[in-house]
């Protein structure tokens, strides 16, 4: 099999073990999934099948989250199954959040969660919390492209907000940050990734749909439809190029491009009443070098 699945994750369980539970369905090893998803959040996560794996690092990074944020509370996760560290009497308007959002549009620098898996030292950070150790966590630049307050409950002081933002960005800071800034405390208590780059919620699969190999491959996407790269098709002389991993020039496609700049990454395809995905390629000054090959 060779495709992507957009799976639609089920609170309590690990993006590892949809992964793990999809091995078993269809008895192979080459599995993989992109955006780790904590165990309390639900939502889109993009799973790569077969040789298609090889292709997650050219999938985009773009997300959008439903989060849920409850006031009046902080704990040591950011989350709901954190502790609770410190709590607050001060209650908090529609109109506080509203202004206050407006403080994260656009690129805005946060720091991870201690409870996260970066690495610092090569140790993971959530490692040196387990262990109670103090260690230095820089702050990150990310780009929170929209938010917007979807629903405000004043009485239990709990939020639904729209998160549309850059790869790397942690929804459990933003809900930390918010309530620090309000002096009031705030901490996820739901979390539902509602996009990840072309992958969207609604068109996504509950895992328990998923029991037999025959149930993937009706669902099974091809992967031209998700990646964002410029496609190119080869004759039957750049195919055999490709198979044996040669660079190709402008000769062995069959349309030229004049929007593609040196070190760009490209598709190659061939088309024989259905598009193939030959290959991923890369553009050098004066040839088309081949980084990654998908036929035989």
């Amino acid at each position: 099999m060779f495709g992507f699945l957009n799976i639609d994750k089920p609170k309590g369980i690990t993006s590892h073990d949809v992964v793990a539970r999809l091995r078993r369905v269809l008895k192979i090893k080459q599995i993989g999934h992109t955006g780790t998803l904590d165990p309390f959040a639900v939502g889109v996560l993009p799973i790569c099948v077969g040789s298609a794996t090889r292709l997650i690092e050219y999938l985009e990074g773009e997300k959008a989250y439903l989060a849920t944020v409850k006031f009046g509370a902080t704990t040591d996760t950011y989350d709901i199954d954190g502790k609770i560290t410190q709590t607050f009497d001060k209650k908090i308007t529609k109109d506080d959040l509203e202004k206050e959002l407006k403080n994260f549009e656009g690129e805005i620098e946060q720091i991870p969660p201690i409870y996260s898996a970066i690495k610092i030292n090569g140790k993971k950070l959530y490692e040196y919390a387990r262990e109670g150790k103090d260690v230095e966590i820089k702050p990150r630049k990310v780009t929170i492209e929209k938010i917007e307050l979807k629903s405000f409950d004043e009485v239990a002081q709990s939020a639904e907000i729209y998160v549309q933002c850059s790869k790397g960005t942690y929804i459990r800071s933003i809900a930390y940050d918010i309530g620090n800034d309000l002096d009031c405390g705030g901490y996820l208590i739901a979390l539902d990734r509602v996009q990840a780059g072309k992958f969207l919620k609604e068109n996504s699969t509950k895992l328990d749909e998923i029991t037999t190999p025959s149930d993937v491959e009706k669902i099974l996407l091809n992967p031209l439809n998700y990646l964002n790269l410029q496609k190119f098709e080869v004759n039957e002389k750049g195919l055999q190029k490709i198979k044996f991993g040669q660079p190709l020039g402008l000769e062995d496609l069959s349309s030229h491009f004049e929007t593609i700049k040196c070190n760009d990454f490209i598709i190659l395809v061939y088309n024989k009443d259905v598009e193939i995905l030959c290959a991923i390629a890369q553009i050098s000054e004066d040839k088309i070098l081949v980084k990654k090959v998908f036929i035989r």
